[in-house]
């Protein structure tokens, strides 16, 4: 079956379509959404998932009219680079784009981030198709946030620039291997966590069919965390307040992904690692023990690491949060859980819990 959702926008309102086999068909959601046949489109993708689903996407789209251009990058962090921007920017001039052309990603978040801000800074901005083929991506392709890195810091060159629709269909999702399964069902937990008591109690329940990819919960869970991710940007799409709650996590998690070299640590399980921190905060805070004992028993369910490896040291890990855009003088800002499904944002969490609690994440390994 194919599940629609449309994140309202006003005039940027666009829908996304959850189904299998969704790629067969892709001409025709072109030509529904005004995607101009006159003019060329840039498939930007990766070395992972060309060999996979490219020639189809191609041969569907030059079928229905459509000419296509495709730039395949390295997969992996490193090719959310300026440099690399300016070779798909050379590729998008030799291929003879113009300003009714279209970008189109295909590939997982940063394949979303990169071919976004290509499509947000070529003649000032062109349409954008997401074509996801992880489940990581069901987070980051809905909401318009794309980016490349500065050695310095992780997308911090930037823009809002939202797709026309984005286009999931679930048998690209089959490929993937197990760890990156697990990897995107953070950020299913997550949009529970934040939002949906009930949704975290369906991911617990059904977490082994999750794993094993099971078309009619896979297809389910995503409908469910894009609804959530697509109901907060509709509130708040440059975030100025609410949208902040996305961030479940992603304070003591982007540090990880630092202290590791964006290597060691995937994102999912980076992020996975940051939610029990910020679990154990909220209990802190008087929220009830269970925010914490559920959540790491919905993470670990879902084959995620609910602890930080020992090897980690807790001076790299603050001193990367410091650099972090969220910290503040003495104290830091968390979203911090108040209830399963439900958070607040904190802005004056001192440093000195959040210091202890990244040395308790690393002593719970040991028990």
């Amino acid at each position: 079956m194919m599940r629609e959702l449309k994140v309202e926008l006003g005039e940027r309102s666009y829908p996304i379509y959850i189904g299998e086999g969704l790629l067969n068909d892709a001409s025709s959601y072109f030509a529904k959404h005004g995607i101009s046949a006159k003019s060329p489109l840039l498939i930007i993708t990766d070395e992972h998932v060309a060999p996979h689903y490219l020639d189809a996407l191609v041969q569907n789209l030059s079928a229905g009219g459509f000419q296509a251009a495709s730039a395949v990058v390295p997969a992996g962090e490193s090719s959310k680079s300026l440099q690399m921007l300016e070779g798909l920017v050379t590729k998008a001039l030799e291929a003879g784009l113009d300003r009714k052309s279209a970008i189109v990603a295909l590939g997982g978040g940063v394949v979303g981030d990169l071919a976004g801000y290509v499509a947000a800074s070529y003649m000032r901005g062109v349409k954008f198709v997401q074509i996801p083929t992880t489940i990581l991506a069901h987070d980051s392709s809905v909401g318009g946030k794309v980016a490349v890195n500065h050695p310095l810091a992780k997308n911090i060159i930037g823009a809002f620039h939202q797709p026309e629709f984005v286009l999931y269909d679930l048998k690209t999702l089959q490929s993937l291997p197990p760890r990156d399964v697990a990897g995107g069902l953070s950020e299913v937990v997550k949009h529970g966590l934040i939002w949906d008591a009930e949704f975290v109690a369906w991911c617990d329940a059904n977490a082994a069919k999750l794993l094993s990819l099971d078309p009619e919960a896979l297809g389910y869970a995503l409908y469910k965390g894009c609804g959530v991710k697509a109901n907060v940007v509709s509130q708040d799409e440059k975030e100025n307040s609410l949208r902040a709650i996305l961030n479940l996590g992603h304070t003591i998690g982007h540090a990880l992904e630092a202290v590791a070299g964006y290597n060691e640590l995937q994102h999912g399980e980076a992020i996975s690692i940051g939610m029990i921190g910020s679990a154990k905060l909220g209990v802190r805070y008087g929220a009830p023990q269970e925010v914490y004992t559920v959540t790491k028993r919905v993470l670990e369910r879902c084959g995620l690491p609910v602890v930080l490896p020992r090897h980690f040291d807790a001076d790299a890990v603050m001193s990367a949060m410091m650099h972090d855009k969220k910290f503040a003088e003495g104290t830091m800002v968390f979203i911090v859980p108040t209830a399963i499904g439900k958070v607040e944002i904190k802005s004056d969490v001192p440093v000195d819990w959040v210091r202890e609690i990244v040395e308790e994440l690393k002593l719970e390994v040991q028990r």
